[in-house]
């Protein structure tokens, strides 16, 4: 394929929303929407669609080693032979580079409006927790628990970017011939979405009494000097039927999470309303902003406020925060240019639906010589979601931990054609996974930093406040043959 040049076309569709947009694509195989919300902790500007990938890369983490598979959509696009042995990163850092070769990424021409919008082409996808598995030598007891791959990412040539602020819709592409990618957004489609419903009740793969048990264990972990901060979950899991899309509209409406996204694969469906930046680059300026310390909501202000102030003040939980701070300065030095790591905000609360967080900024500047996913390899998965020293931390992890993370705690997001980035941290996410024999299951997973002053019963209590607005939701959908019940600690002791 020749070199093409990206041209951004401001298109009048009659959508006042990304959801009315990413609708009419949204049961296609590698359909995927960056949703901002428009929350303007994130500058929730524009919100990203695609479909139809030129080429996919997907890998999958075994003990010691691993596997992948690349898939070619576009015959015209050669692509460079990336063995199944290489790692992850470096082989998706190779088809980048191939991927841009076909693009002449000059816009220079064009208003200041359109050359600030994100994305516009490349690598959009997810990166699943268990890649440690292989890449951090974590033993792995159940490598095909899910049939979500560890690494799933996408290369595409159009894209559509929804503008928040003005509501207009842009089309970024790469392509001569445009008018096949562009038709489904122009069919009619039925007036009623297809419904969504849970088919049973959450259970947990913890008791009260087992949780308690396993933070008994993480607390002689701790004493005997093995890390000083651990980060345990457990994970929920709800039969289901209906639409993936349509539950996940239900979570976007109640969370408003400024990191939000959806993916369909072809046997699963990752649903995120996630409230944390991972790693963002913009002219090679880094950015990430780990959270740790959380605290409800609550429906009287007083005592809201009571409870932010509580958070704010915390010497416990802005000592867990500082932790995770001094990991993440670390490990974007691995990449950054030295003494560029930089802290501009340190204890910043942020409020969200369902919860209080205390959130820091942490800043750098990407070295000449390295990738974005160079720098997302050196700094995965996050470390407000491990606990620290990282290695350790994950090994204890998968060690007390009864399931896989899958999704949990790994990353979505994009490496666009001009070398950003923007991933989210996959917390408050959904696993919705379909079988062979077509049946349909759904996992979300919550957890939390511990430490040796942590009380197992508080910790226990703030993993149901992280899914307040996730397990109660899908919760109220239950169907008349079961008894419906509050999705919170009682329902699982």
């Amino acid at each position: 394929m020749s070199q093409q040049k990206i041209q951004i076309t401001k298109i009048d569709l009659p959508y006042s929303t990304s959801h009315e947009l990413f609708r009419h694509v949204e049961a296609q195989a590698w359909s995927i929407l960056l949703d901002t919300s428009n929350n303007r902790l994130s500058d929730g500007r524009y919100d990203i669609i695609v479909h139809s990938p030129t080429f996919t890369y997907e890998f999958w983490a075994t003990t010691g080693s691993g596997k992948s598979k690349v898939t070619t959509y576009n015959e015209h696009h050669s692509l460079p032979n990336v063995s199944t042995q290489t790692c992850p990163y470096t082989a998706l850092s190779i088809l980048q580079k191939a991927f841009d070769a076909k693009v002449i990424k000059d816009i220079s021409d064009e208003n200041e409006t359109l050359s600030n919008l994100p994305f516009k082409l490349g690598a959009m996808g997810l990166f699943g927790y268990d890649v440690n598995t292989a890449t951090d030598k974590i033993r792995d007891n159940s490598p095909t628990q899910y049939a979500l791959p560890d690494i799933a990412v996408g290369f595409y040539e159009q894209s559509l970017i929804f503008d928040n602020y003005t509501g207009n819709i842009y089309h970024c592409s790469a392509v001569s011939n445009t008018d096949a990618w562009l038709a489904p957004f122009f069919r009619r489609l039925p007036k009623t979405p297809t419904s969504f419903q849970l088919m049973s009740s959450w259970s947990s793969n913890m008791s009260e009494k087992s949780y308690c048990a396993k933070l008994a264990e993480i607390d002689n972990y701790l004493r005997a000097g093995d890390c000083y901060q651990i980060n345990f979950a457990q994970r929920f899991n709800a039969s289901y039927y209906g639409s993936e899309w349509e539950a996940y509209r239900l979570l976007s409406s109640k969370n408003k999470a400024p990191f939000s996204a959806f993916i369909r694969l072809e046997n699963a469906a990752v649903l995120s309303v996630s409230p944390e930046r991972f790693l963002k680059v913009k002219n090679r300026h880094v950015e990430t902003k780990p959270i740790k310390g959380t605290r409800k909501r609550d429906d009287d202000p007083n005592v809201d406020q009571a409870l932010a102030s509580e958070l704010q003040a915390s010497e416990k939980d802005r000592a867990e925060n500082l932790m995770i701070v001094d990991l993440l300065r670390n490990d974007l030095s691995k990449h950054c240019k030295p003494f560029s790591v930089q802290v501009p905000s340190l204890f910043s609360l942020e409020s969200y639906p369902a919860v209080h967080h205390l959130v820091t900024t942490v800043i750098g500047e990407l070295k000449e010589e390295a990738s974005p996913f160079e720098l997302l390899k050196g700094a995965f998965p996050g470390g407000s979601i491990t606990g620290a020293p990282k290695v350790r931390a994950m090994q204890i992890i998968q060690a007390l931990e009864p399931d896989k993370r899958s999704i949990y705690c790994g990353s979505i997001g994009y490496v666009g054609i001009h070398g950003d980035m923007d991933t989210n941290i996959c917390i408050r996410t959904v696993l919705a996974e379909t079988a062979t024999d077509g049946s349909k299951q759904m996992y979300c997973w919550a957890g939390g930093g511990i430490v040796l002053d942590s009380k197992a019963d508080a910790e226990y209590q703030e993993t149901f406040d992280k899914v307040a607005r996730i397990l109660p939701v899908f919760e109220q959908t239950l169907g008349n043959h079961t008894s419906k019940k509050s999705a919170n600690k009682d329902s699982f002791s």
